[in-house]
């Protein structure tokens, strides 16, 4: 056998051999009597270089033409191309015919920053599904890195080795890789605010995935694109899941989000009346699957849970209190003094004296706060409805329902629990200073919204190991968007 110098290139492991070494007894050269040949010989070499030269170079022009051809067919779509199919063909054909693409989305948050990597399935002709998702978080969030901007880039390469290998090589320019910051994020100072994001941007320009000039950008819910505000991508998500996870009957589905800055509540609704009703900027038409829907939502900026707190408490977003006073509060323990802080922001808080239940007390407070801030639509008593963040996280705290698995619970259990835990609170103020003030704003909320006492929402995080937040529709969306600019006529 000859021997060779093994080297190994893109998994594949590959031999050249070397020819063995001639001595000295294998360099004379035999005399050629045939003088003839000699000549043919001297014409045919140099010839047969050429020849072989010419077939090298052109199949080198060959091979970088079809290259660059393959490339930009992942990356753009031609026009009258349907969205999906630039992305993988032939790799990106199953077995089954099911054509396969993929998308990242990073979810910023306050508390911490989450990749959702996402592996879409498309029969011929038919709706997409989602077939799987990775998912990971860290804490804590991008705005801990306000100061220290360089510090952020460590946690967001960490996630984004997690979509390497997840995601097959030959996918990874066409996957688009996007990150949306929610509410949280803009409580932080505009200019630390867009550095964080501009680093981010670094990041995500270094990496292989498709990126685009709009990669990273803070999500509010109305200044933005409908689908690009939590509202509708998550009830896009469920539209997205595998068919025997829809509602049964084909009823309207609905979501119900609470974070830390914005609350969102999204539905597609079938009542005329909510069609007339509702104010300017709740409805939206959007096309997606070659259908249009009809959508009800908005994000109401300011009424997520931490933000609602300051308010109760009397604070002023971004604002320390004046003269650093002392915030006092009937949704507190009477007894209660501590610290609090809140986008970036320390404030002394404390309870007041109780001339009645600390939750009447509290509840008057809170509609307060409410008063004219929300707009109440009928038709959510009849729409099936899911939340999920800070709703699943309060009702857990308190065993409404399984900490793991979720469970579905009816609007006024939020009451008990919340007239419970004010009484709790007057024996045992260390205990939760606030969960009395949450439960009491998430009781009154939702009754705001519309939903009777007897309403049923199911809160979950997952369904089928899918977490269930906006995340899966923002990226269909927004792929289907991609696909959209380039193909307009489709």
């Amino acid at each position: 056998m000859k021997k060779g110098i093994r080297y190994e290139t893109s998994r594949k492991t590959s031999y050249i051999f070397q020819q063995p070494q001639h001595g000295p007894w294998q360099t004379r050269m035999r005399k050629i009597s045939n003088h003839g040949s000699l000549r043919v010989a001297k014409v045919a070499y140099p010839l047969g270089l050429c020849v072989g030269l010419f077939i090298y170079v052109a199949y080198i022009k060959w091979h970088r033409a079809t290259a660059t051809q393959a490339f930009f067919s992942i990356t753009r779509a031609a026009p009258g191309t349907r969205w999906g199919q630039q992305a993988h063909s032939p790799q990106g054909t199953a077995a089954d015919g099911h054509e396969v693409f993929y998308g990242i989305m990073f979810d910023a948050g306050s508390t911490g920053t989450r990749v959702h990597v996402f592996q879409f399935a498309r029969p011929p002709r038919e709706t997409p599904t989602l077939t799987h998702e990775t998912f990971k978080a860290l804490k804590p969030g991008l705005s801990a890195y306000a100061d220290d901007v360089e510090k952020s880039a460590q946690g967001i390469q960490e996630l984004l080795d997690v979509a390497k290998q997840d995601i097959p090589f030959d996918f990874w320019k066409a996957t688009p890789l996007v990150l949306k910051a929610t509410a949280g994020l803009r409580l932080l100072p505009g200019e630390k605010a867009q550095k964080l994001l501009q680093k981010v941007k670094e990041v995500f320009k270094a990496s292989p995935f498709l990126v685009g000039d709009d990669c990273v950008s803070i999500m509010n819910g109305t200044d933005e694109g409908p689908g690009f505000h939590p509202g509708f991508s998550a009830v896009l998500t469920i539209l997205l899941m595998p068919r025997s996870l829809k509602t049964p009957g084909g009823s309207s589905v609905g979501m119900l989000d609470l974070g830390g800055g914005s609350t969102q509540i999204a539905f597609l609704p079938r009542v005329e009346g909510t069609l007339q009703a509702s104010p300017p900027g709740y409805l939206t038409a959007l096309r997606m699957f070659n259908r249009t829907y009809k959508l009800y939502s908005y994000s109401y900026l300011g009424l997520g849970l931490m933000s609602a707190r300051l308010a109760i408490l009397g604070g002023v977003e971004g604002q320390p209190a004046k003269d650093g006073k002392e915030l006092v509060s009937p949704c507190l323990s009477p007894s209660f003094k501590g610290e609090w802080e809140h986008a970036e922001v320390t404030y002394r808080v404390s309870g007041q004296k109780a001339v009645a239940s600390l939750h009447e007390l509290c509840a008057a407070r809170v509609l307060e706060v409410l008063r004219n801030r929300v707009h109440r639509t009928e038709e959510v008593k009849h729409v099936d409805f899911y939340a999920f963040s800070y709703y699943y996280d309060l009702a857990a705290g308190v065993g409404l329902i399984d900490a793991e698995k979720g469970g579905s619970l009816v609007v006024g259990d939020f009451e008990i629990a919340a007239k419970y835990v004010c009484r709790t609170l007057e024996t045992q103020p260390q205990s939760s200073p606030f969960a009395c003030m949450d439960l009491t704003y998430v009781s009154l909320l939702l009754q705001e919204f519309g939903f009777p006492r007897s309403k049923v929402l199911k809160l979950t995080r997952k369904i089928d190991n899918v977490e269930t937040s906006w995340a899966l529709g923002a990226i269909f969306h927004y792929i289907d968007s991609l696909n959209r600019q380039k193909s307009p006529a489709s």
